[in-house]
């Protein structure tokens, strides 16, 4: 399915493509899913945010399948391998690259971004992005995956250094960030407040395994120290942005830290750099998530105990109602794809 112009989903079309070639150190994958992300919606509407962006596009970034060729210096995947790919394609010899966070390299390329996707029946990728999925993980949760668990997880354990026994509130519970980051955040023993506008989103966010589930109005930063012993959360985790950013911030206790790694409801804000600095607090861009988040994430979720919500599934033809879907903001969960 490919995306011809900017505009709404009638600008998504089928067209018969090339089926790709592996390169030397590539591998082809057959498409098994591919979920929807908002990037892939931003990019719909234009302009294209990530710098190559070029159309005609191929669009799809999270992508499970299984390998079906390899290029000749291939040696770590053989055809009929369940593999989930890894999105983010570096150069591998500038300094961010050598030091293991491709995300800042100044070439670098987003499977479904600024290079063909999963929207696709096959996609061709550096072997070095595939990862094997075991056989109890179903390929099109393995689908659901990369993008949405990788910067949960890089955001809680490697931005905000999350530990057991502490607490985190979690905003705008039921988006597909917050669905992951609640799970990994329980899962290493923190207490987790949710923050969601709805009753459903905050019964969704409870079954998830939020210890508490709050409504995002005036009184959300007094409650979360309510449920804290008076204190404040010692992190508070925020994609959202302006429309959050005071409740987050009010939230915290003295020496608390607030990962931000978003902007959806506006980009400005404004602080007290008194309250910042005299309560001590932390505030924390979480910026590219790095091979090994995507790595230690997968391992997580593939150790059990951890699952995807998928909110609706579409066939490959169907892709622009899926964008249309995304947009309307009526579901829980991740939007799978599958050719």
């Amino acid at each position: 399915m490919v995306q011809t112009d900017f505009g709404g989903p009638e600008v998504v079309r089928p067209r018969a493509l090339p089926d790709p070639e592996p390169g030397p150190a590539d591998v082809v994958v057959a498409v098994t899913a591919a979920a929807l992300n908002r990037l892939d919606l931003l990019q719909l509407r234009g302009p294209g945010l990530l710098p190559g962006f070029t159309l005609p596009h191929v669009a799809g970034m999270d992508v499970a399948g299984q390998v079906v060729a390899t290029g000749a210096e291939v040696g770590t995947l053989r055809t009929g391998d369940r593999v989930v790919l890894d999105p983010t394609i570096g150069c591998g010899h500038c300094a961010a690259c050598v030091g293991g966070n491709p995300g800042y390299c100044a070439t670098l390329r987003v499977v479904g971004g600024n290079r063909p996707g999963g929207f696709a029946e096959y996609v061709a990728v550096p072997a070095a992005v595939a990862h094997r999925v075991p056989d109890h993980v179903d390929l099109a949760d393995a689908a659901a995956l990369p993008t949405a668990w990788s910067v949960a997880w890089h955001a809680l354990h490697r931005v905000g250094t999350l530990r057991s026994g502490e607490s985190v509130v979690i905003q705008a519970a039921t988006s597909a960030v917050s669905i992951a980051a609640i799970q990994l955040a329980r899962a290493s023993g923190a207490w987790v407040i949710a923050v969601a506008r709805s009753e459903a989103k905050r019964a969704a966010a409870v079954s998830l395994g939020a210890d508490v589930a709050l409504d995002l109005d005036d009184r959300t930063a007094a409650e979360v120290r309510e449920h804290t012993g008076g204190h404040g959360a010692d992190l508070v985790l925020d994609h959202v942005g302006a429309a959050t950013w005071d409740s987050s911030l009010a939230s915290l206790r003295t020496g608390g830290r607030l990962v931000l790694l978003g902007n959806t409801s506006g980009d400005q804000v404004s602080l007290s750099l008194a309250q910042v600095y005299h309560q001590g607090l932390r505030l924390l861009g979480a910026g590219a998530y790095a091979p090994a988040d995507f790595a230690a994430m997968l391992d997580a979720y593939f150790a059990g105990g951890l699952r995807v919500v998928r909110g609706a599934e579409y066939p490959l033809a169907d892709l622009p109602a899926a964008y249309a879907r995304l947009e309307s903001g009526d579901l829980v969960g991740k939007i799978l794809i599958r050719p």
